[in-house]
């Protein structure tokens, strides 16, 4: 079996293959203080929930955007398990072809989407990632990265939205009842969720136009299962996107 972490900068998600079957998923909350032990802890814990042997697994990867909390991870999964440790970075084969202005500053989440996506999906694509920040990576029809978007996340518009002022309070981001709010925690929800999802409807169109051609669109992330229904494009949800692309790059370094 092979462990596949992948570290945000909000949750962490844990997963495990036994072949290509993913038999543990789990998220974490990504603590920057957190110990090596507690972090080895913590990963027990979901090994136990799920009946899982350590002794078992064989390998394990992480691709991380918090470079603080990669090395302790990376040091709780030696002690734990006691195997090595891949990280996605310099050195690592993924076989994707990344033509920005500087392909060093891609994020590692988006490379190991972008490897997924390419194995999952048909090029043209688009890759809509909804986590911390809501990220648009595009792939033409020459399977090439050529770049895409970076925008606040739908929780940080909310924490703004609230820090900001002084009578509107928190809500849970779940659908509306209806697109027009006829009190103000329906009109925030309104208001956060349906203008995600146009934001993605329009950003979809317009990466469509400046290519010429329709793209395949996928999305992942903790909040895409919330925001892609509300949407009027044709979108796949995959939530596993990430860990099938650190799967992928095992497979290709091991």
């Amino acid at each position: 079996m092979i462990l596949a972490i992948d570290i945000g900068n909000t949750n962490i998600v844990l997963g495990c293959f036994n072949d290509d079957k993913i038999i543990l998923r789990e998220r974490l909350s990504t603590n920057h203080t957190a110990t090596l032990l507690e972090y080895a802890a913590t990963i027990k814990t979901a090994f136990d929930m799920y009946g899982i042997d350590p002794k078992t697994v064989t390998g394990a990867i992480i691709s991380s955007v918090v470079p603080a909390v990669t090395n302790t991870v990376k040091a709780a999964i030696e002690k734990f398990i006691g195997t090595k440790v891949l990280v996605i970075g310099p050195g690592i084969k993924t076989g994707l072809s990344i033509v920005i202005d500087n392909p060093s500053q891609l994020g590692s989440d988006l490379v190991v989407d972008a490897v997924a996506g390419l194995n999952e999906y048909s090029a043209p694509m688009i890759i809509i990632d909804m986590g911390t920040a809501t990220t648009v990576s595009v792939i033409n029809s020459k399977k090439e990265y050529i770049g895409g978007m970076i925008v606040p996340g739908l929780a940080i518009s909310h924490d703004a939205l609230i820090n900001r002022t002084s009578q509107l309070s928190k809500i849970a981001l779940e659908k509306p009842k209806k697109v027009i709010g006829s009190n103000t925690v329906d009109c925030i929800k309104s208001g956060l969720l349906y203008g995600n999802a146009g934001m993605l409807d329009g950003l979809i169109e317009r990466i469509n136009e400046s290519l010429g051609e329709k793209c395949t669109v996928v999305a992942t992330g903790g909040l895409s299962t919330v925001v892609v229904p509300l949407c009027k494009s044709d979108i796949i949800v995959d939530e596993d996107l990430l860990l099938k692309g650190l799967m992928v790059i095992y497979n290709k370094n091991k």
